[in-house]
């Protein structure tokens, strides 16, 4: 313990326990910068593809400001501004990159049809309208490659409703018909292609310090495929010049995708150029929604562009006022001053030792980085502790900490060892006991056999002991209410059919009482072994077992998290121990035991040791004499009088603590502390040791 942590702490026991993930999962020990940097605006990806570093894409993004916004183009180190957006008009934007055209039409049902079989696949809508012609596309793609696939995809998706048509791919290479004063004489010029049949759109391009139009024919994949169009183009007009994927503008469109049950048409924009950006600024700050980011709204400037062929979407604001989104939704608001300032304290060190990470923005706005979900998370409690402590970061040896931290610990911190596989004396196992605090609101459970032999939980508001026991001393219940929920798990989850049901007068056996799943004590499964055979694919560098019969923790490290594990007696080697999480289901962490609910194992008075499976039939010796117990059915009981029952069919529990990878600080280990009186900076240097708290 360092010199700020003097109270005693409960001894801990690690023994079978587990704990999850953070708000930033970390997948390699930190280095640490040669000096603490600070930051006036933070850039937040959105949307981004960087491929197996980060990638969150959408085809579209649909803004709407409380303000009017300046949509400026930034191209070759100048920028220009194109357009001014109403104040509360809804607008789509996307980048000119590779799409496939699905399909042409004049009957709406006809087109919102096959848009709404694209919505369930990886092949996302886009749906416009010209005239009275409604053109579907899908995408965008990164490669050419990867929208021809596109292609055969979509016409297999929505062959009902192509009449004849097949999918063709379409990218960012067009040809100019020339520049015009006004979007009226563009649109006529426009209008002589489009009655020809060939695709044809008007363009807002940068003119030396204000903008004007242009008319874009065609939009071609490929040389080939731009020589072919100009041909075609060229009975309606010879005066057509190349234009190349790196020209910039912004193709406008009428865009119908929002709502596919009557067309409703929305401004879209297109942004052409694959170096270019676009960058939308109010002049008073006022929130911008993303319908795409479920409709949240955020303060600052955005800025569009494209990076590996897909669309990115970057929000730049003071860093301040980032800090307050972030701190106020990784932690309640109405947690103690002590434990906000902590928070604060760690958000602001985290997104400073980042730097330039994602390449166009500093963080992302999830849980990747930290989460950031605009200004609906800003909360006067908050934005005093983020002010109280404003430039305060987390510095050891001089240098900046990334202070990554998790939900709750489950009452002990990882060691570096338990989630990276490697040894940082800056991440050490400490004791956590404020973690239990997340439970203290929390009802407890009945763990029950049902007569029926079906085991699950009753949430004990619905359940009083009757004060009969069983032959080995095991209480019965019943329950207060009629059709009572017998739960798989000791939680409601209305997404779950219950395992049964039970009225006034029914009768359960207590095998145990449980707190409810929570971030500190939590219980999953069971599995079976196709469905952790399943989750493993992929997760392992050596190959599974055809079944597996026997999993066991065989390794812990020194908080008790799990090292080493093995089926059928073969290690599964992941690629550091943290992976285990996602290798079993998504479990909230690595504190953890494993039951196997289809056996049960014994230990004789001459020291052997034997597994008894569901199916068997063992001899046991009791106080009315010898007999044979058949295992599928039986309680059994350990030397601490827990009891569980051996049921029909192998399968496997996981029981842990802890929510997150459980590195650094534990939030809830924090706000424990607050409520026990520690300041901010005594909980930061019993979390991150040996450290110092002081300004940038």
């Amino acid at each position: 313990m360092d010199r700020n942590w003097t109270k005693s702490l409960f001894r801990w026991s690690a023994k079978g326990f587990l704990a999850l993930t953070i708000a930033g999962s970390v997948w390699s020990a930190p280095a640490v910068h040669a000096a603490a940097p600070s930051l006036d605006t933070i850039r937040v990806a959105m949307f981004l593809d960087l491929g197996s570093q980060y990638k969150s894409t959408t085809n579209a993004v649909t803004l709407q400001s409380m303000e009017a916004l300046t949509a400026s183009l930034l191209a070759a180190g100048t920028l220009e501004t194109l357009v001014n957006i109403p104040a509360n008009q809804q607008v789509r934007m996307s980048v000119d990159t590779y799409r496939v055209k699905v399909l042409e039409t004049t009957d709406w049902k006809t087109a919102s049809e096959a848009a709404k079989k694209l919505q369930g696949t990886s092949d996302k809508p886009m749906l416009f309208i010209d005239g009275k012609v409604y053109k579907l596309y899908a995408g965008m793609y990164g490669t050419e490659k990867s929208a021809i696939e596109a292609a055969a995809r979509t016409a297999k998706t929505a062959a009902a409703h192509l009449n004849g048509q097949t999918p063709s791919v379409k990218g960012g290479l067009h040809l100019s018909a020339g520049s015009y004063g006004s979007e009226a004489q563009a649109e006529t010029v426009r209008k002589s292609f489009a009655d020809a049949g060939i695709d044809a759109f008007n363009v807002l391009v940068p003119a030396g310090g204000a903008s004007t139009y242009e008319v874009w024919v065609g939009e071609a994949a490929n040389t080939s495929d731009l020589a072919a169009i100009k041909q075609e183009a060229g009975k309606v007009s010879a005066a057509l010049v190349e234009q190349g994927a790196n020209t910039s503008g912004l193709i406008l469109r009428r865009d119908v995708s929002l709502n596919l049950a009557t067309p409703q048409e929305t401004q879209h924009y297109m942004l052409a150029g694959a170096q270019s950006t676009l960058r939308l600024e109010g002049k008073t700050g006022a929130a911008t929604n993303v319908k795409e980011r479920t409709d949240r709204s955020y303060r600052g400037i955005f800025e569009i562009g494209q990076k590996n062929g897909q669309l990115y979407l970057v929000n730049e604001l003071p860093f301040q006022q980032y800090l307050y989104s972030v701190v106020g939704a990784e932690v309640p608001s109405s947690w103690g001053a002590e434990a906000l300032k902590a928070q604060a304290v760690a958000a602001r060190s985290y997104a400073l030792f980042q730097g330039s990470k994602f390449e166009v923005a500093h963080v992302v706005d999830t849980t990747l980085s930290q989460a950031y979900y605009g200004t609906a998370y800003e909360y006067a409690s908050i934005i005093q502790a983020v002010d109280a402590t404003e430039g305060e970061v987390v510095l050891k040896d001089g240098k900046l900490v990334e202070t990554v931290f998790s939900s709750n610990s489950g009452g002990m911190t990882a060691d570096s060892t338990e989630v990276w596989g490697n040894r940082n004396d800056l991440f050490t196992a400490v004791e956590s006991p404020g973690d239990s605090s997340s439970q203290a609101a929390l009802k407890s459970w009945y763990h029950v056999l049902l007569p029926s032999g079906v085991t699950g939980y009753v949430r004990e508001d619905n359940a009083k002991e009757t004060g009969n026991k069983t032959s080995a001393g095991l209480l019965y219940m019943t329950v207060t209410s009629k059709d009572t929920n017998v739960r798989q798990l000791p939680l409601i989850q209305s997404n779950v059919e219950p395992v049964g049901k039970m009225n006034p007068g029914d009768t359960a056996v207590i095998l145990e009482k449980v707190a409810e799943s929570n971030s500190y004590d939590w219980v999953r499964g069971p599995y079976t072994s196709d469905e952790l055979l399943a989750s493993l694919k992929g997760k392992t560098t050596n190959s599974l077992p055809a079944s597996i019969s026997s999993l066991d923790v065989t390794e812990r490290g020194p908080s008790g998290r799990a090292l080493t594990i093995k089926a059928n007696g073969q290690v599964l080697d992941v690629k550091y121990p943290d992976m285990f999480r996602s290798a079993f289901n998504g479990l909230p962490s690595t504190l953890f035991d494993i039951e196997s609910t289809g056996s049960y194992t014994v230990l004789s008075a001459n020291g052997a040791v034997s597994t008894v499976s569901s199916g068997q039939t063992v001899s046991v010796i009791s106080g009315s004499g010898n007999g044979n117990v058949r295992g599928s059915g039986t309680v059994v009981m350990n030397g601490t009088g827990k009891a569980r029952v051996i049921e029909n069919s192998s399968g496997f529990k996981f029981t842990g603590k802890g929510f997150g990878h459980g590195l650094g600080m534990s939030q809830w280990g924090a706000k424990g502390m607050a409520d026990e009186g520690y300041d901010y900076k005594q909980i930061l240097q019993h979390y991150y040791r040996n450290t110092i708290i002081t300004k940038d």
